[in-house]
């Protein structure tokens, strides 16, 4: 018997309130200080990520829908960018 423990909160890109399994929603690591990813800048450029930055960082839950329009924008640009591995996530 699996558990499924849901809970409700906001998607960090569209900030709409949905429910999720926290063991299975796709997180960003987010800078309460910046609510920017540590090692992105506001202009949307990459920098070494400081460890403060990090250690202070939490996860973020983003929506399916946000998701799978990120997925489809990446493949239409044909970016190349693999965002499995980025942003870091503590999960």
């Amino acid at each position: 018997m699996s558990e499924h423990r849901e809970t409700t909160g906001r998607c960090y890109a569209c900030k709409r309130t949905f429910s999720f399994d926290p063991a299975e929603v796709t997180t960003f690591l987010i800078d309460p200080e910046t609510h920017m990813p540590p090692g992105i800048t506001v202009l949307g450029t990459l920098r070494p990520a400081k460890p403060e930055a990090v250690a202070r960082s939490v996860d973020e839950p983003v929506c399916p829908d946000c998701v799978a329009k990120a997925k489809q924008y990446s493949e239409e640009i044909g970016s190349g960018r693999s965002w499995e591995s980025w942003p870091p996530s503590s999960n």
